[in-house]
């Protein structure tokens, strides 16, 4: 069974979804094979580091993400497929591959990954202008001819219709694949200690996920200074890529409030030092504007982890309802009033919750569960024709 994977790019540093290809893959196995066909340019670092079969047909031009050679390889690599999954929507490497797989009759599944999440309308108004236009002359068609419209969690799939207006397509829910921690947790802590030694014998509270104002890294770090900055045994960790110049108004305001000392800024961490960071983690927080799922929630649920998050997480329900962590809103205000109950539980509260966290993610986001949803759907997909 092939299934094609097209994506703008497979740089890890762009976000969850090749990390979802990533373990997809990997769980599935047997007959199952998911070439990636994507924009990036073959000889991309990452390329090589991701262990998967990659037709990079880059480099892109533009905003659109214009690609020459694309068509020619998309034409080929669905040739030979029985399915294609498409990610995101707005592209030309989205559109053209709808297009090509109607030509040949070839059944298209297309994953929203949060574009269609009425937030954006909110926190980027002229960028949402624009999608209103590609929405109306392609992306809603694109939409109400695939085999199936792929979302995350039902709250994501709730919320797509607010956005730019209703359409009419065959929705599933099939979840993100995250594996189980590989490695021993044990040497994956001490390797983060030796690296950053600051944050050992320190109550660690977590950021993992790209440095982007989406992410509320500034809500966090104003919260923590607001709510913590009184007590030396606790120390953040700002773990994640971002540009340079959003990175250092992070810096900058974290000068301002008097807490550089309190944080540690260890850039994109990956392999057994990222689950380092999350074994070593008292607790993980991720303070979005806007999530669809959020692949690092899930992985230090899968650590025992319990996480701090917004409501603006798509997950947030699952959490709440397992007690896997505490829910806010998307304020200063709201993410300091938790990182203070956080603060006032007893060990014996936190361990309730460590083990609530893991059992979250045991019933409700297992990685075996959600790739055999994946196949369920393509399968049935195919079927339909």
């Amino acid at each position: 069974m092939q299934v094609v994977h097209v994506i703008r790019s497979c740089d890890p540093r762009g976000g969850g979804p090749i990390e979802a290809i990533r373990q997809l893959a990997r769980t599935c196995g047997g007959d199952w094979r998911f070439p990636v066909v994507c924009t990036d340019p073959p000889d991309a670092p990452w390329i090589p580091r991701l262990e998967l079969e990659i037709v990079a047909a880059g480099p892109a031009r533009g905003r659109y993400a214009y690609a020459p050679r694309l068509r020619a390889e998309l034409t080929r690599m669905i040739s030979g497929a029985e399915a294609v999954v498409i990610h995101g929507l707005w592209l030309y490497p989205n559109h053209l591959a709808a297009r090509l797989c109607r030509s040949a009759a070839v059944p298209y599944l297309v994953y929203v990954h949060g574009m269609l999440d009425p937030a954006f309308r909110r926190l980027f108004p002229l960028r949402h202008a624009a999608k209103t236009v590609s929405w109306r002359l392609f992306d809603r068609r694109m939409l109400e001819r695939a085999a199936a419209v792929l979302f995350t969690c039902e709250e994501e799939r709730r919320l797509a219709p607010r956005s730019l207006g209703p359409f009419r397509a065959r929705t599933e829910i099939v979840p993100y694949t995250v594996g189980e921690p590989p490695g021993q947790a044990e040497e994956q802590r001490n390797l983060f200690y030796r690296r950053f030694p600051r944050c050992r014998r320190q109550r660690l509270v977590l950021f993992l996920s790209r440095l982007h104002p989406k992410k509320g890294c500034d809500l966090l770090i104003r919260a923590f200074a607001r709510a913590m900055a009184d007590d030396n045994r606790f120390h953040l960790v700002m773990a994640g890529p971002g540009a340079e110049e959003w990175v250092g108004t992070l810096r900058r305001l974290a000068d301002t409030l008097r807490i550089q000392s309190r944080i540690t800024w260890t850039g994109m961490l990956t392999g057994d030092i990222k689950w380092g960071a999350f074994h070593s983690a008292e607790v993980f927080v991720l303070p979005s504007h806007q999530e669809n799922y959020g692949i690092a929630v899930v992985e230090a649920l899968a650590c025992s982890v319990p996480v701090l998050i917004t409501d603006r997480v798509n997950i947030w329900r699952e959490i709440q309802t397992d007690g896997a962590g505490l829910v806010c809103r998307d304020t200063v205000d709201s993410l300091a009033d938790v990182l203070r109950q956080w603060m006032s539980l007893t060990e014996e509260d936190r361990v309730a919750y460590r083990s609530a966290a893991h059992r979250c993610y045991a019933t409700r986001f297992d990685s075996r569960a959600a790739a055999g949803r994946f196949q369920d759907v393509v399968n049935a997909s195919i079927v339909r024709g």
